[in-house]
């Protein structure tokens, strides 16, 4: 089958990003606002997950609009379980982010061991497309974790939070333009965008007199999924992020 994931463009952080906020605001929304209750909105998600990619696993190329809202759900799963973990475990931040840390470095080893390849234009079979979704997952989670860690020991405001995973983000591309392995140079900054996002969520959901903008946890959902939709519209339309398309066009 063809690649099933998009092409590494603007598009692709842009939505990712997107996605991110999405994770923390609308999961926030529906846990607290709505009172849905940790557990039920974990579930919930959970449910809607599974079957997002069972569709995502079925097609036999990248679909825009399936493929994004696979990473809208599992941005929200993510963030579930690391709020299950320290909301109702009482898991330390410190111990989630190392042992996310550590699941996520297993993963890639046993992905890279079987496959030989951890490069997101090789997502042309099962297998593959198997360990690629478990690694977005964890991502996911480890972000969550990291970042409300590194929130927990420098107590920063919302908007000064963004600064940190912001940094490290043109770090890394610095660090890739001067040479850096692209995929790993991938794979950190796909990391590091989760903790942006939420921060990014949080300085426009949280009360100005908490240093944030105030527009609360729907209106923050509803502009970031109105935007996605529009971004995935355009990309299906257009196809400009589909790999063997931009290939034919290269060649």
């Amino acid at each position: 089958m063809l690649n099933k994931v998009p092409e590494v463009t603007v598009f692709f952080w842009v939505i990712k990003i997107l996605c991110t906020t999405v994770g923390e605001s609308f999961a926030d929304y529906i846990n607290e606002t709505l009172g849905f209750g940790l557990t039920n909105t974990t579930v919930l998600f959970s449910v809607a997950l599974v079957a997002v990619l069972v569709v995502q696993f079925r097609l036999r190329r990248y679909v825009p609009g399936v493929y994004w809202l696979a990473v809208v759900l599992i941005s929200v799963v993510g963030t579930l379980l690391t709020d299950n973990l320290t909301d109702a475990h009482n898991v330390p931040l410190a111990l989630s982010s190392t042992v996310f840390a550590v699941l996520l470095a297993a993963v890639f080893a046993v992905w890279y061991a079987r496959e030989h390849t951890l490069s997101i234009h090789s997502i042309n079979t099962t297998q593959r497309e198997g360990w690629y979704w478990l690694v977005v997952l964890v991502t996911f989670a480890l972000g969550t974790a990291v970042g409300d860690w590194t929130l927990e020991l420098t107590g920063w405001s919302p908007g000064a939070s963004i600064l940190l995973p912001a940094g490290l983000i043109l770090a890394v591309v610095v660090a890739w333009r001067a040479g850096a392995g692209p995929v790993l140079s991938f794979w950190l900054a796909y990391v590091l965008t989760r903790p942006l996002g939420a921060n990014i969520g949080d300085f426009l959901a949280s009360p100005r007199g908490d240093g944030g903008l105030g527009l609360g946890t729907l209106i923050t959902s509803v502009v970031f999924l109105v935007t996605i939709a529009a971004t995935v519209a355009y990309l299906t339309i257009t196809r400009v992020d589909r790999t063997e398309e931009r290939r034919e066009l290269v060649a």
